[in-house]
């Protein structure tokens, strides 16, 4: 049996490996600008396979294990929904009146900001989930990590591919979303300090999270999708649906893992 503070440095260390996968994305420096322009439709369409599939398959179906009122997750779903639409409203607002340097300045789109937003968020609440997981204990705070792991690679991917079709270069989309990913770090920090009430929050976090990850899918990133007429559309469909089948494989190996490890 280890100690609360034993377990709160494995979590720690579990948050700085997760931040670290933030990096996946990190090939796109050496990509020509050509091949690069081409692959990015298809990272974002991973992108919006991976935030639909984390929503649908484990953020909703996790709140309503914890709260068990269906309904009141679905209200709260609806919530987030709303907040990134109004956060949304707030960063276009702002995008609107920023002085443009030169004619010819790159400007960022207020859907590459929403993403940054919902994966700070996101992170946030991993570490929640993997502070809490060690608490319990080592070995399922250690599987809670593998299972972050395996479904931020292919998000963390996505997330440099939209961050980049929004306006960042590529080692910008690199840095802001490794910045981002350092508030799971964060999220260990406040159920190291709050304890259980964090863990409580997750309720009202989780279903919130989803909502805002089907709005920044279905409102910025599925448009954006639609609007890119150069390219063939099969790249699309295909990263969209390998987002949401990875997110459910995931899930399967979550569910064998709980029920051989009960």
């Amino acid at each position: 049996m280890i100690t609360h503070s034993q377990a709160g440095l494995l979590a720690m260390a579990a948050g700085a490996v997760i931040s670290l996968v933030s990096l996946s994305g990190v090939f796109v420096l050496w990509l020509e600008p050509e091949r690069l322009r081409r692959w990015i439709p298809n990272m974002v369409g991973l992108a919006v396979g991976v935030l639909l599939g984390d929503a649908f398959i484990h953020l909703i179906p996790d709140a309503v294990a914890r709260h068990g009122n269906v309904g009141e997750v679905c209200l709260a779903v609806l919530g987030g929904v709303f907040l990134f639409f109004v956060l949304e409203k707030l960063v276009r607002w702002r995008h609107d009146h920023e002085p443009i340097a030169s004619p010819g300045a790159n400007q960022i789109l207020p859907m590459a900001r929403m993403n940054l937003i919902g994966d700070a968020v996101h992170n946030f609440i991993d570490g929640i989930l993997i502070a809490g997981s060690f608490w319990v204990d080592p070995w399922l705070g250690a599987t809670t990590t593998l299972a972050i792991v395996a479904h931020e690679i292919p998000q963390e991917i996505g997330d440099v591919g939209a961050l980049i079709h929004g306006g960042y270069k590529p080692a910008e989309a690199i840095r802001y979303n490794f910045y981002c990913s350092m508030t799971v770090l964060a999220g260990i920090a406040a159920t190291w300090l709050l304890g259980h009430y964090a863990e409580q929050s997750l309720t009202l976090l989780l279903p919130l999270a989803a909502g805002g990850f089907i709005y920044i899918a279905a409102s910025d990133f599925i448009p954006a999708l639609h609007a890119t007429q150069s390219e063939p559309a099969w790249g699309q469909v295909i990263t969209f649906a390998f987002g949401i089948g990875f997110m459910q494989s995931v899930a399967v190996l979550e569910s064998l893992h709980q029920r051989f490890n009960p």
